[in-house]
């Protein structure tokens, strides 16, 4: 075959191949120190000892609904660290640290692959922002949750992560089943975009078990990565097209679908989504409900999502950040910070 040929079938419509640095230089440009190493440690270990009903404490997982500026975010991480330590021994706060969005048809992607809000698409840049701002989170002594939504993004942040998640659009697909197999922390699987809990029950059962698939090595080369199983895996519930799903009917359904998988019944609730149709303000409503549910005696609930920012609501993205509402979101609109530190208080006292 000769090179005329190969060029008329290959890459018809790539437009550029840019090389990133491989992951384990970026951890060698930005390393993980002895804080934040304590951090992810202790914070997965609490975490897998609340999924294993050895520490009754809920799982609080509050933050923005997608990380774009970094000060705001950093703001956001000084209060809810000061807020955490206050509520530590009833709740388990971890902050939400969102890099990549899933968009249901085009929207901005998130910091990771579009850091300038420009569509420059510097994602080189993007990885080192998303990497050093994990770092300086956990060195304050706060844990952090993310999706993981790109399979080749864990080897550039996953040792930085505390809670993993896997979002709804792709709980049914077999690369992330497969990753998630291989992830270091514990690992939520949300139910599907139609509300389906099969897929996120049959995703949590795949990723127990070990796998073998392509993938990428530190120094960036293609590799067989072979796992063994990540047993920490968590049912996320976020609603579906057909509406919420975190009645008391439905948590019942949930502990009886995981019973019958040989999982242990165990539930995160994500307040935002479908379970609060899309609007910020109704958060609170889920919040309070599911609390009254675990108060009620339900030991499955053992943790819940809110999307929260230092001011609520959402803007437009603008290339201008000076346009930029500061603290406010540009992905799905978030409760501020006076309701998110309210809810925290109210559920910390009511568990007591």
């Amino acid at each position: 075959m000769n090179s005329a040929t190969v060029q008329s079938t290959s890459n018809l419509r790539i437009r550029s191949l840019e090389p990133l640095v491989p992951p384990a230089r970026l951890a060698a440009l930005v390393p993980l120190d002895d804080a934040a190493t304590r951090t992810i440690v202790g914070g997965r270990q609490a975490v897998e000892r609340v999924l294993s009903g050895d520490d009754r404490r809920l799982m609080a997982i509050v933050g923005p609904c997608s990380i774009h500026d970094l000060d705001a975010a950093r703001d956001y991480a000084r209060r809810l660290q000061g807020l955490a330590r206050r509520l530590e021994d009833r709740l388990l706060v971890i902050m939400r640290v969102y890099f990549e969005k899933p968009r249901t048809t085009v929207g901005w992607k998130g910091l990771i692959n579009d850091p300038h809000l420009d569509d420059s698409f510097d994602v080189a840049t993007g990885l080192r922002l998303a990497r050093a701002l994990l770092i300086e989170i956990a060195g304050q002594g706060l844990a952090t949750a993310t999706e993981f939504l790109e399979p080749i993004t864990p080897q550039y942040i996953a040792d930085t992560i505390v809670l993993g998640a896997i979002g709804a659009r792709t709980t049914e697909s077999p690369t992330h089943r497969q990753m998630a197999s291989g992830l270091s922390m514990p690992v939520g699987f949300k139910n599907s975009t139609d509300g389906s809990l099969q897929a996120a029950i049959d995703a949590m059962q795949a990723a127990r078990t070990p796998h073998s698939f392509l993938g990428i090595d530190g120094d960036g080369g293609t590799a067989v990565v072979s796992t063994t199983g990540n047993p920490w895996g968590v049912l996320m519930l976020r609603g579906g097209r057909s509406g919420s799903n975190y009645a008391p009917e439905i948590m019942h359904e949930a502990r009886q679908r995981l019973e019958a998988a040989g999982l242990p019944a165990r539930v995160i609730v994500d307040c935002s989504h479908a379970n609060s149709g899309k609007d910020h303000t109704r958060q609170s409503v889920v919040w309070r409900d599911v609390l009254e549910q675990r108060l009620a005696g339900d030991g499955s609930i053992v943790g819940m999502m809110l999307e929260s920012n230092i001011h609520p609501g959402s803007q437009p993205v603008q290339r201008d950040r000076a346009k930029l509402a500061y603290g406010v979101s540009i992905t799905d609109g978030c409760i501020g910070w006076e309701e998110t530190e309210q809810l925290l208080v109210e559920a910390h006292g009511r568990l007591g």
